[in-house]
């Protein structure tokens, strides 16, 4: 039973998320975890966030099935970053010019299944 949850505009370079959500895709819910828990990059709190949300989708879809689902037998089967807007900024430089700065923001989308 699949489920999934969606960050969206999460104010952070779609890269630097790549960077955490390759580390999660494939494993278990509960190893995960413990992956994003003992990581020292910033994108780990909505990527934390976003797997909960996903964990917690997939046991409320269980539970309107009427079955049961254990926690432990959950997979993160897809994870990846979409690029989301950029917001575009000035600032200035010398002799009366302005510079452009691109604020990057990102969509996390992650997918939980059972194991097979």
């Amino acid at each position: 039973m699949q489920a999934r949850a969606i960050a969206r505009s999460i104010g952070m370079s779609p890269r630097k998320m790549r960077m955490i959500v390759d580390l999660i895709r494939g494993r278990g819910v509960n190893e995960a975890y413990s992956i994003l828990k003992f990581s020292k990059k910033a994108a780990t709190t909505p990527v934390e966030k976003t797997l909960r949300s996903a964990v917690a989708n997939a046991t409320q879809k269980a539970e309107a099935a009427g079955s049961f689902l254990d926690v432990d037998d959950l997979v993160v089967r897809e994870a990846y970053v979409n690029e989301g807007r950029t917001l575009k900024r000035f600032s200035p430089r010398a002799m009366g010019r302005a510079t452009p700065i691109l604020k990057r923001t990102s969509h996390v989308t992650i997918i939980v299944d059972r194991k097979e």
